[in-house]
């Protein structure tokens, strides 16, 4: 039967998706993608070709690509595809959005270790920002973009009313983002926002700043006491003669007596431990079928291991550290203080370095803990944030861009505006 016009139109539109060359296509940050050529890591493993990863950044041509059990490693761009179809639309769209609207970008400021005074000759240079959307963006049935993220992934601009829905909650990113010095409105209606933005400050810090950091803390300390595990069992089933399961869950299940009301319980702990590590090699390509046999020949076998638990160095340790602390402070000062100074700063670059172990920097944290609240319940922040100013702040920049394309005032928010994008079918899938 001949296809209709409609269907041949619909066929040809899927076909010219599925034409777009998936080798040129920008790949932004986390992206998943599969590797097209085998490669040698550090250390001389064998990484085969079609492993799946995960971009951490893009430079050189290529990209940085994080490999579970590898670690980084770079491939050029030709050598990596886009694991899953939609992501070679998703890759169109963010960079359309990006070359679309950076110019509507009304605020900027640098953030990060360059702003905390802890940035070293190896540290990345990380923006934030805010945008507004033109008139035209926001009348039809598309979804417009809320964020714009570079294909690095080192620069984020957050859509006005999202900036202000995540400053209200106490973000943490957000309010950097227009509390940090340095910030700079590029726009008239960035600075209302600058104006404005005490109306977000609240108690609510206690919370999105302090407690989020010792939660993010103590499941660090759990993942890292995990990989610990994992390297015991490994060098377990190396010796001579290997150990059998119910063994392995023995000594295992004796690492930590307390962790169980029972010996039982605590056996069947450890033995749930050791399926769940064998399926998570299994799944990561590692093993040659999911179950302990292949694993003890895996461990044996002195092939591709993942990182040990002391390569495990989460970065992002300190910059909870200093979450508690700056917490502490807003709550108590009334005022925020980004840039660590003093003791403070010596340790937080001790930590960022890996010189501290996990435990001792939850210890750290657990030891301000009572300062923290001490600062929460005396703190002479607001309950609340002020709803009221915020839902001003976002009807009047709403009204000032609307006036500018009404009356095509010169400008990206106005005559110049970018086209807003056709719509098609497949963006209301």
């Amino acid at each position: 039967m001949a296809e209709s016009s409609d269907e041949l139109s619909a066929s040809s539109r899927i076909r010219g998706l599925e034409q777009v060359d998936r080798l040129s296509i920008p790949l932004p940050h986390g992206t998943e993608v599969t590797t097209r050529v085998e490669r040698l890591a550090s250390g001389g493993r064998r990484i085969p070709q079609g492993v799946v990863g995960r971009v951490v950044r893009t430079r050189d041509g290529g990209c940085d690509v994080q490999i579970v059990g590898v670690g980084e490693v770079w491939y050029a761009r030709e050598e990596l595809v886009p694991r899953r179809p939609g992501q070679v639309r998703f890759a169109h769209r963010r960079e359309a959005a990006w070359t679309a609207l950076t110019p509507c970008v009304v605020l900027e400021t640098r953030v990060g270790s360059h702003a905390w005074g802890l940035a070293d000759e190896n540290s990345d240079v990380d923006l934030r920002g805010v945008f507004a959307l033109p008139l035209s963006w926001t009348l039809g049935l598309g979804e417009p973009p809320v964020d714009l993220v570079s294909a690095d992934g080192s620069t984020t601009y957050w859509e006005v009313r999202k900036t202000v829905e995540q400053a209200l909650r106490a973000d943490p990113n957000t309010l950097e983002t227009l509390f940090v010095p340095g910030v700079r409105a590029l726009d008239e209606t960035g600075a209302w926002l600058l104006e404005t933005r005490g109306a977000f400050v609240s108690r609510a810090i206690f919370g999105s700043f302090g407690r989020y950091a010792m939660s993010q803390l103590d499941k660090l300390t759990r993942s890292q006491r995990l990989a610990e595990h994992r390297d015991l069992v490994l060098g377990w089933l190396c010796e001579e003669p290997a150990p059998d399961l119910d063994e392995v869950a023995r000594r295992l299940a004796a690492l930590s007596p307390r962790a169980a009301p029972t010996e039982q319980e605590g056996l069947l702990a450890a033995r749930t431990y050791i399926k769940q590590l064998y399926r998570s090699l299994s799944d990561q390509g590692l093993l040659a079928s999911n179950d302990f046999v292949a694993l003890a020949a895996y461990a044996r076998g002195g092939g591709q291991r993942p990182p040990t638990a002391r390569e495990l160095r989460p970065k992002n340790a300190y910059n909870l550290l200093r979450l508690v602390a700056l917490a502490t402070n807003w709550l108590r000062e009334g005022e925020p203080t980004f840039a660590a100074t003093g003791a403070l700063r010596t340790r937080l670059l001790d930590i960022k370095q890996g010189r501290v172990p996990l435990e001792d920097v939850l210890r750290d944290a657990e030891a301000m803990a009572p300062e923290l609240e001490e600062a929460h319940r005396t703190s002479r922040l607001p309950e609340h944030p002020d709803y009221g100013r915020a839902d001003e702040l976002l009807r009047r920049v709403r009204h000032e861009v609307a006036r500018r394309g009404v009356l095509q005032v010169p400008g990206p928010l106005g005559r110049d505006a970018p086209e807003a994008p056709a719509l098609e079918w497949k963006d209301m899938e």
